[in-house]
């Protein structure tokens, strides 16, 4: 692969589940910068809680610049958050070939509300005004991904080889 392939969306797109099929797929490794920041500075929560919104976004652009810069292209899990980041979305846009996992809000609220994992953002128990809020703001920036794909109502197989069928082939 010539290029990183970087996985956006909103909370529960499955970026992270679709991000090991894939990078499996395609035979190269799989990077989860949610993972790596907890591996440095611990618990994304408690991120948010002792250091903030701010601290978080800019230990996401440190991961994500080191991936693409360090690493042999692979397939990266963003947070949902991180192209709402300026400086992240250039990286993203300038490194890696971008693919927004798309969910209608509807599925969106259900999967986020149906989920264990608690959201920093969001809290225990969102309210749906909160996901739409949080939703609507990030459309436009998740629109300016490099593909599209419509990631509700397939199996995990089926979405991925979806996105490999819409993969440039010189990305490849």
């Amino acid at each position: 692969m010539r290029r990183h392939i970087a996985l956006n969306g909103f909370m529960g797109a499955g970026k992270t589940t679709i991000g090991k099929k894939l990078a499996n797929r395609l035979g190269v490794r799989f990077f989860d910068l949610d993972a790596l920041i907890m591996a440095e500075h611990g618990p994304i929560d408690i991120i948010f809680d002792r250091l903030g919104k701010a601290a978080f976004r800019n230990f996401e652009l440190t991961a994500l610049q080191k991936t693409v810069e360090d690493e042999q292209p692979g397939v990266i899990a963003l947070g949902g958050g991180a192209v709402t980041h300026p400086p992240t979305l250039d990286v993203v846009k300038a490194k890696t070939f971008s693919v927004w996992l798309y969910l209608s809000l509807e599925d969106t609220i259900k999967r986020v509300r149906s989920a264990k994992r608690v959201r920093p953002l969001l809290g225990a128990n969102p309210k749906n005004s909160k996901i739409i809020g949080l939703y609507t703001g990030r459309v436009s920036v998740y629109r300016q991904s490099d593909l599209i794909v419509e990631a509700g109502g397939k199996t995990s197989a089926k979405l991925v080889t979806a996105i490999i069928e819409q993969l440039p082939k010189e990305l490849l």
